[in-house]
């Protein structure tokens, strides 16, 4: 499977990918029997490279597009027959992650993420249609680079003849290996700030245990509901990937679901270490209020014998007394000495 480098930021284009024009177009290509026999790599020719698929029974086109605006992805769905409540989804920033059929046209919509060197989660959707001599692929964001894909598929002319399902297929391994390597590098993490946590020291403060944990369900909001999307699209009942192909996903869809356990298990260890981490803080806040406790004792003791000897009484016992000013500090020493032992005795101080 290919692995994506999730902790790289993203620079200029790989060499081989083309750039977006103001079609949002970023590949086109015509692949027969696998091996790709045309890419024009603008709007142009995409009717024509649409006839010329459907004159070949491994025959497919493959449009890749970026943020296309609606204009531009009005006349791909005209080109393509595609349905205009999936059109519709493209174009609203936010959707769903889903699969769905539309006739003879299938709509996936998932989301790629990317764990940068700042412990941060970037998460982009990506729809893809998928037909019967077509596939288009629509992103959104910069987390998922389609010309290593493209580059990686034409090396695998045998999958790539197999129709425009395995590029769904390798869109989706491709996706759920980046998954795998930010679980990976968010366990590295998580294991060192749980060492941090209960170690000596300057502790892990909450917020950061917030940020960590919100991170995280930005990335759960990526990984856990592609599951149900791929039961649905694993699903005999419903007309999905070929026979031929459908083990290909049922390895992927094992994949994922191990990286979604091991996701939730994720959650379950932050939401751990912040109870942990409140209830450090809760057990120390204690411990100041029972030093301060502790410390206002001590010092009610002098504060009682000086108000006692303080008060304006002419007859007092002690006050005719030779020695009654040491023997009055003696027992405020005595008093606060003894009392200082029993409390640091107790724990207290």
């Amino acid at each position: 499977m290919a692995i994506l480098d999730v902790r790289r930021a993203r620079q200029a284009p790989p060499p081989g990918q083309r750039r977006a024009d103001h079609t949002g177009i970023v590949g086109c290509d015509l692949v027969v029997d696998g091996v790709t026999v045309q890419s024009p790599g603008s709007a142009a020719d995409l009717r024509q490279l649409h006839e010329r698929a459907r004159e070949h029974d491994g025959g497919f086109v493959w449009l890749g597009m970026h943020e296309p605006t609606e204009a531009a992805l009005t006349r791909v769905a005209g080109i393509f027959g595609l349905h205009p409540l999936a059109v519709e989804d493209v174009l609203h920033r936010e959707q769903r992650i889903k699969f769905e059929r539309y006739e003879e046209v299938a709509f996936l919509v998932v989301r790629a993420a990317r764990y940068d060197d700042r412990e941060r989660i970037t998460a982009g959707f990506v729809r893809v249609f998928v037909g019967p001599h077509f596939v288009v692929t629509v992103g959104q964001g910069s987390v998922m680079e389609f010309g290593a894909l493209r580059a990686r598929l034409s090396t695998e002319p045998e999958l790539l003849a197999r129709g425009p399902w395995s590029v769904v297929h390798a869109l989706l391994d491709h996706l759920v290996d980046a998954y795998a390597d930010i679980a990976a590098a968010m366990q590295a993490d998580l294991d060192l700030t749980e060492a941090a946590v209960f170690a000596a020291g300057t502790p892990v403060s909450v917020e950061q245990l917030y940020q960590l944990k919100r991170q995280l369900m930005r990335f759960k909001a990526a990984v856990v509901p592609l599951h149900r999307a791929m039961l649905a699209l694993l699903d005999k009942r419903l007309t999905g990937p070929p026979r031929g192909i459908r083990s290909y996903f049922q390895d992927v869809a094992d994949q994922h679901t191990a990286v979604m356990e091991q996701v939730i298990g994720f959650d379950e260890v932050v939401n751990a270490l912040l109870q942990a981490r409140l209830t450090q803080v809760t057990v120390d806040q204690n411990n100041d209020m029972r030093k301060i406790a502790s410390w206002a004792a001590i010092a009610a003791v002098p504060t009682v014998v000086g108000g006692v000897y303080g008060m304006n009484f002419a007859i007092m016992p002690e006050l005719a007394w030779r020695h009654g000013y040491a023997g009055a500090m003696l027992s405020i020493l005595l008093g606060v000495t003894v009392l200082y032992w029993l409390l640091r005795r107790a724990g207290w101080l």
